[in-house]
């Protein structure tokens, strides 16, 4: 009979263990598997700004599963029905973009969790519990989910103890870019105002416990926020090391 699974995320946040990510845009089962076994502890596999859907997502997810990285899925919006549909086929954290305050932070825990604890829908034999062959799964799952929101505005900032208290919430994920643009930087997150908040989000979160994490491409900048306390931070993105890599490439060759 296959094993239940362990969210070895989750319970590596709980301890409070720094956990080092790399974002995930390709929509390539190819180069996630590559990039599963490059040594990071978790591998952020995007719904909201790629053009990836639950058919490539679990191929994704199959990709990964011999990695050393956790799979961490960001659905395209903080939806029941899209948080249903990546539990199911294995997902078992889950970053749900967008959160303004409690209220929206209790309905991601909801959707993540069955009954009575939340409104997950039942599926007997979903790939989450092997095709019904991992014993009492439905009784374990909640246990193991971990449900991360992202705090991205002005708003959410002003609301962050509250979301960050929210029964369920095992984490809270700033994200740069989107709050530039809400504090009137669009484009960029390296200004004084922006890295200000950023490290004031950090020092309130960690007042109340809660682990924060954040994404960077910048070296010297995800050096400086894990300094500073950030615990789960993706230090680039699989695009960027594409990108960069090939662009370096050619200009060698090309002048």
């Amino acid at each position: 009979m296959p094993e239940f699974q362990i969210n070895a995320f989750k319970h590596a946040l709980g301890q409070g263990k720094l956990q080092i990510g790399l974002w995930s845009s390709l929509c390539s089962n190819i180069a996630a598997e590559i990039i599963s076994d490059s040594g990071f502890d978790w591998i952020l596999l995007d719904t909201e700004h790629s053009p990836n859907e639950l058919p490539g997502l679990l191929q994704q997810l199959q990709a990964v599963q011999s990695g050393t990285a956790t799979p961490i899925v960001r659905p395209a919006w903080n939806d029941a029905v899209l948080a249903k549909r990546c539990l199911d086929i294995g997902a078992q954290t889950l970053l749900f973009p967008y959160v303004q305050n409690a209220t929206e932070a209790a309905s991601a825990v909801a959707s993540t969790r069955y009954p009575p604890q939340g409104i997950r829908g039942v599926a007997a034999a979903s790939r989450a519990s092997r095709y019904g062959r991992v014993p009492g799964y439905l009784a374990k799952a909640n246990a193991e989910i971990c449900v991360l929101v992202q705090v991205e505005t002005r708003e959410a900032l002003n609301e962050l103890e509250a979301i960050a208290k929210v029964d369920g919430v095992d984490g809270v994920f700033i994200g740069p870019s989107d709050l530039a643009a809400s504090l009137g930087h669009i484009g960029n997150p390296a200004h004084p105002e922006v890295q200000e908040a950023i490290h004031d989000a950090v020092k309130r979160l960690k007042a109340v416990g809660k682990p924060a994490g954040i994404l960077t491409g910048n070296e010297d900048e995800a050096r400086r926020y894990i300094e500073w306390g950030y615990l789960f931070v993706a230090v680039g993105t699989d695009i960027g090391l594409l990108a960069k890599n090939a662009d370096a490439l050619a200009k060698r060759f090309k002048g």
